[in-house]
């Protein structure tokens, strides 16, 4: 009979010594990385966490040999975000440190390839920077992945699925997180108030200045949300539905599960030192010494 720790997928459901079996087979740790945040009239303030989760869950029950999921980070980085009641903000220094303090903890107990899976756009900086920190303070490979980022390994899907107008259909509690939360979780969608929100320098059509999930203009202003929205919505909510939403989860659970399966095997970069000399002092932060 397979052993707990080969079947069980979820961290927190291990025994330590369970714990103990999970690292010697290498498997890869997960955590999901959200918020607590508006999401519109129709969209609970849970959107950010509930989907990285689910997508994780749902890569754990394909292959839970190979890797654990964590319990989400729920608090993110929101502070623009606090004109809308319900949004919780966590200042950018103690999000940094925390999901650090979660990877490096991981490190020392023995996991040596750990995803960052995130579902809140803004966190994405700060994730960055925790996964390049752990990467450079521990002996563990760390690794940032946005979850609807993994929409675009296949690159016939997006073009298949979406129907949103392009910049700015894709946002925010829009076409995509309002399918994908139709599907995880449809009862708590209040679908009654389910409307499209502008953002609106959007309307200035400058290719320069534009917000969409899967294009990167030159530069664009980020700042108070209500500057930008009424509603909170950023985005073609009325084209989601629960089906575009499955299609969404069955796509990003497949590459989530085919990604696991490539980090888990893969080399650790060898770090090689160019000095002429060795380097009479230590670097003036938290690294890990050259062996």
């Amino acid at each position: 009979m397979p052993s707990r720790a080969r079947q069980e997928y979820r961290y927190e459901k291990l025994t330590w010594p369970e714990i103990n079996e999970a690292i010697e087979m290498g498997k890869v740790c997960l955590v999901p990385c959200g918020s607590v945040e508006q999401h519109g009239p129709h969209l609970p303030l849970d959107v950010d966490s509930v989907c990285p989760q689910g997508v994780a869950y749902g890569a754990g029950r394909q292959i839970p040999e190979k890797m654990l999921v964590l319990p989400p980070v729920w608090y993110g980085y929101t502070g623009h975000v606090m004109d809308f009641p319900g949004t919780i903000n966590t200042h950018y220094e103690t999000f940094i440190h925390q999901v650090v303090d979660i990877t490096r903890s991981l490190a020392y107990h023995g996991f040596k390839k750990i995803v960052l899976l995130n579902g809140h756009g803004s966190n994405m900086p700060n994730l960055d920077l925790a996964a390049r920190r752990t990467n450079l303070e521990t002996d563990a490979d760390c690794i940032l992945v946005a979850w609807w980022n993994l929409l675009t390994v296949d690159k016939e899907f997006l073009p298949r699925w979406r129907q949103s107008k392009f910049p700015g259909g894709i946002a925010h509690a829009c076409e995509l997180e309002t399918s994908l939360y139709l599907y995880l979780d449809g009862d708590n969608v209040r679908k009654d108030q389910i409307k499209n929100g502008d953002i609106s320098f959007n309307k200035e059509n400058s290719p320069f200045n534009y917000v969409d999930l899967y294009d990167t203009c030159p530069g664009t202003i980020i700042s108070w949300t209500s500057s930008y929205t009424d509603s909170g919505v950023m985005g073609e909510a009325e084209l989601a539905t629960a089906e575009k939403g499955r299609q969404a989860y069955d796509e990003a659970v497949k590459q989530l599960a085919r990604f696991v399966t490539y980090f888990k095997d893969r080399p650790k970069d060898q770090r090689r030192d160019r000095h002429a000399r060795p380097p009479s002092m230590p670097i003036p932060w938290n690294q890990r010494p050259l062996k």
